[in-house]
């Protein structure tokens, strides 16, 4: 049977700037362990600390654009793109554009503290 979420958990994300995580399902929304999708919304000057998931992350840009820093060099996703990541690789989001940005990132398996291994 289908199952409607009614709305996210906001989720606390890393970073030097205060950016906001919707969990719309996974595990603290939605007891999903195999998947994660949140919506993200991140300010302009936002960075993370770098990390090496143990899962797949699937980011579709909706507005704005993030950078993304890995291990061959560096890219730009603008609004419309999407960027695949694989598990094991490492990598750094940020959103040094004015304007910040807007996307959803889908985790397989799900988003997981325990999982992300962020740099010390």
């Amino acid at each position: 049977m289908p199952r409607i979420i009614e709305s996210p958990t906001i989720v606390e994300a890393a970073g030097n700037k205060p950016k906001r995580i919707e969990e719309y399902v996974g595990r603290i929304n939605s007891n999903h362990s195999r998947v994660s999708v949140a919506r993200m919304v991140s300010p302009a000057g936002w960075i993370e600390p770098g990390q090496r998931p143990k899962f797949m992350e699937i980011t579709v840009v909706l507005s704005g654009s993030i950078h993304l820093e890995h291990e061959g060099g560096e890219c730009d996703v603008a609004a419309g793109q999407c960027v695949v990541t694989q598990p094991g690789e490492w990598v750094r989001y940020s959103t040094p554009d004015a304007g910040g940005a807007e996307y959803i990132a889908v985790c397989l398996p799900a988003f997981s503290p325990a999982t992300v291994h962020r740099d010390a």
